[in-house]
């Protein structure tokens, strides 16, 4: 699952795809209208690879806690981010038993529900990762590029 094209937008809510780079910033197209705008380098802009949450230990990457939740939830959507602040700390800790208690507010739980209702919603959650066995197969494939240099040089051993 690839976060680095999934932006949120200070002071815009909801997320946006970025579509294309532009000098003076970006064309980005909102994941709830189909709406697309530029976007100007001096507001601030985040992909959702870039952001984290404070634990009380090393803070969570967010595709961390996305795959927490998607775990906790069997891949369907969370509870409504409307909800009562108790009732968000209270599911946000049973994803997250060790978030900073002091420094995650309701608002950041409540964005991180929604933007995981979204991403669900828009079947964007995928977190089916390259197995061991698959990377070896991978690299054994990259190795067989090197096996007919062998066999030549085995070839030219055995020719005097």
């Amino acid at each position: 699952m690839d976060l680095s094209k999934i932006m949120t937008i200070s002071g815009k809510g909801g997320l946006f795809t970025l579509v294309a780079q532009t000098k003076t910033g970006a064309i980005v197209e909102s994941m709830t209208d189909g709406k697309r705008f530029p976007v100007f380098t001096h507001e601030k802009m985040s992909s959702l690879e870039e952001i984290s949450v404070f634990t009380t230990g090393e803070d969570a990457a967010l595709k961390e806690v996305l795959k927490k939740m998607y775990e906790k939830q069997e891949g369907k959507a969370a509870i409504d981010p409307k909800s009562d602040g108790a009732v968000l700390r209270q599911f946000f800790s049973e994803v997250m038993p060790d978030f900073d208690q002091e420094r995650v507010y309701t608002s950041d739980i409540k964005k991180i529900i929604a933007w995981y209702n979204l991403l669900i919603e828009k079947n964007l959650l995928d977190f089916t990762e390259e197995t061991p066995e698959a990377a070896a197969t991978s690299d054994t494939a990259e190795g067989s590029g090197e096996e007919p240099t062998q066999e030549a040089g085995e070839d030219e051993q055995s020719n005097p």
